[in-house]
């Protein structure tokens, strides 16, 4: 498996297998999320503003992932100078199990590091019990004083590994 940055022939695909990681958690009754399925699956979109990693095997795309930092952020939750932010990580359902997501999550951090941040944050949901225990295991602590209440049912959860 290689990660690295997208390419634009993979916009597409990666913007489908992302928003395909995501077609599990939503709730229908919310009509949020149509909207935010769009924009997950808007790869070309936020490859132009911020660094998109795709994790790659055998010339099929497995996963996505963006890293946001203040310089280069997609709008919608401040970030902390001298840290990144990772964004949208997703992999395949059908791809699961494999290694895709922590080497997506190595990647960004690896980013974070080399760009000079001394932090990586994320959001995620309390329903995400998969990328939960990636991120715990990852190092990443609860970073309350950042979750983020998207309304009355919905809250983002976050967390941040500092080195």
């Amino acid at each position: 498996m290689e990660v690295r940055p997208i390419r634009p022939e993979e916009y597409l695909e990666a913007g489908r297998v992302t928003r395909h990681a995501y077609d599990e958690f939503v709730d229908p009754a919310d009509s949020d999320w149509g909207g935010y399925l769009e924009e997950i699956g808007d790869v070309a979109g936020r490859a132009g503003r911020v660094p998109v990693l795709v994790a790659v095997e055998g010339g099929r795309v497995l996963g996505s992932a963006s890293l946001e930092t203040e310089e280069a952020n997609l709008g919608d939750d401040p970030i902390e100078p001298g840290t990144a932010n990772v964004r949208m990580l997703g992999v395949d359902p059908d791809a699961r199990g494999r290694g895709a997501g922590r080497a997506l999550l190595t990647a960004c951090i690896g980013e974070a590091r080399r760009a000079g941040k001394r932090a990586v944050t994320l959001h995620t949901t309390h329903d995400m019990h998969a990328a939960l225990a990636l991120y715990v295991s990852a190092g990443f602590v609860r970073d309350a004083a950042r979750d983020w209440k998207v309304d009355e049912t919905f809250t983002l959860t976050a967390y941040r590994l500092d080195f």
